[in-house]
């Protein structure tokens, strides 16, 4: 890949440029900051449930800490591919570089997890379980890929479509982000229906159906290298390892601290773990041990640890960007930056298998995700055999349940598979707390007005 022909200040929409006193991505950073779909994330579960005696991460106070990291990362590389390549780079390139890259790492990242729907993972296994579990009645209305689509469900996907399809009444192109930070998240740049047929190893997929042609206006304007065609299978872009690595440093780690400060996990535990891969990291671990020894808090203890595993893991993820860059910039790297950290160190794995023993396990995190799972199949239960009846069809309860949709979510004169995406809109763009409280009444459990 071209190093000048890899980012655009090209935006999804309509939206002429103007002259104002911060660059284009920038802007993005600022636009994801005020839109809606990334203060809803404030009521969605990281890995607790919400709210609680003890102020946990959700997905907005994540997707902060993954945009601070990924900009540490943007900056940092963006000077050495200056510094490497200047005599290969335009003017404006190197200015990006030298100045932007940060932001459109960290205006990705800060968008990262936008559809992802309520309860995690979840509630993209409900909705994606809904059309398994309905196949008999819902699979003759779509062709191959749109059913692809809805049976694999997933939140990398529909983030696109939150951040750059127009809603009923909306503007076109969504929030209007260059197609360099939505690149930038793409990290499954192909078709569902490639996961399907076994034409790729990847778990999952980057775009709908409804997507496609946006993607593809991306894709050209970045410069993607394509695989195929048909199915449409892209090579990531080279910013999206940034991102990736940004996003496994925080969870892997904050996830970590949440359940030491909920007395899941014991201080013992999580300062070992903590402390063994500083100590692989640091040079000097006596330092970090006398300071650690002068904190008499155990949870400023932890939080002491905790930001220099993130310094330690950013320093790793810097070098071992540099070290694959060539292979990164021809889409060839087949792991993301800390799993090839993990095969050559084992502390991270320590942590990540101590985690899923403990944490992502422990009975409050399988309690939410089961009570989680039963609220959103049960909410696109009750709209989508409505929403797919014609108008003559639809009986006095369809009516009244679709009442319950908001107009920028009824594409009633679109398909089917439109239709479908509009309830699944509104679904996976509901916070825990909301989609909780419409289960509860349309179920009967909750009964009266509410102002």
């Amino acid at each position: 890949m071209n190093l000048n022909q890899i980012f655009t200040n090209q935006r999804t929409g309509n939206n002429p440029h103007t002259k104002a006193s911060r660059t284009d991505f920038q802007r993005d950073f600022d636009r994801i900051i005020f839109s809606s779909a990334f203060r809803r994330l404030q009521n969605k579960t990281q890995v607790f449930p919400l709210p609680g005696s003890v102020f946990v991460h959700n997905r907005l106070t994540h997707s902060l800490e993954v945009s601070s990291v990924g900009r540490s990362l943007g900056s940092v590389m963006g000077e050495f591919i200056h510094d490497e390549f200047k005599n290969d780079l335009t003017e404006d390139s190197k200015n990006f570089y030298l100045h932007n890259l940060g932001n459109v790492i960290a205006a990705a990242c800060l968008c990262h997890d936008v559809g992802n729907p309520a309860f995690g993972h979840s509630g993209e296994d409900a909705i994606a379980s809904y059309f398994e579990r309905n196949e008999s009645d819902l699979k003759p209305k779509f062709n191959e890929k749109e059913w692809a689509d809805l049976v694999n469900f997933e939140g990398n996907a529909n983030a696109i479509r939150v951040l750059a399809q127009q809603q009923q009444g909306k503007d076109a192109g969504g929030i209007q982000l260059t197609f360099s930070t939505l690149a930038s998240i793409a990290k499954y740049p192909c078709e569902a229906i490639a996961k399907k047929k076994g034409i790729i190893h990847r778990k999952k997929f980057g775009f709908f159906q409804n997507e496609k042609d946006i993607f593809l206006e991306i894709a050209k304007g970045t410069n993607l290298i394509s695989e195929s065609e048909e199915p449409y299978i892209f090579k990531r872009h080279p910013f999206v390892w940034l991102v990736e690595a940004a996003d496994d440093i925080c969870y892997n780690i904050i996830d970590m601290e949440d359940a030491h400060r909920l007395g899941i996990v014991s201080t013992a535990d999580c300062k070992n773990l903590f402390f063994e891969l500083v100590k692989s990291e640091t040079d000097d671990i006596n330092r970090v041990k006398d300071k650690l020894d002068s904190i008499g808090n155990e949870n400023e203890q932890i939080s002491y640890l905790r930001a220099k595993v993130i310094n330690a893991l950013i320093n790793k993820s810097i070098e071992l960007y540099k070290n694959n860059f060539n292979i990164i910039l021809e889409g060839n790297l087949e792991k993301g930056l800390l799993d090839i950290y993990k095969s050559e160190n084992s502390a991270l794995q320590d942590i990540e298998s101590f985690s899923i023993e403990k944490i992502y396990n422990h009975k409050a995190v399988v309690e939410i995700e089961n009570a989680g799972y039963n609220v959103m199949y049960e909410l696109l239960d009750h709209f989508i055999p409505s929403i797919l009846k014609s108008h003559d069809e639809r009986k006095s309860y369809d009516k009244k349940a679709l009442k319950l949709l908001p107009k920028q979510f009824v594409y009633d004169e679109g398909t089917d598979y439109q239709k479908v995406l509009g309830v699944i809109d509104f679904v996976s763009g509901m916070t825990d707390n909301y989609a909780t409280d419409l289960y509860r009444k349309i179920k009967g459990i909750d009964i009266g007005m509410t102002v």
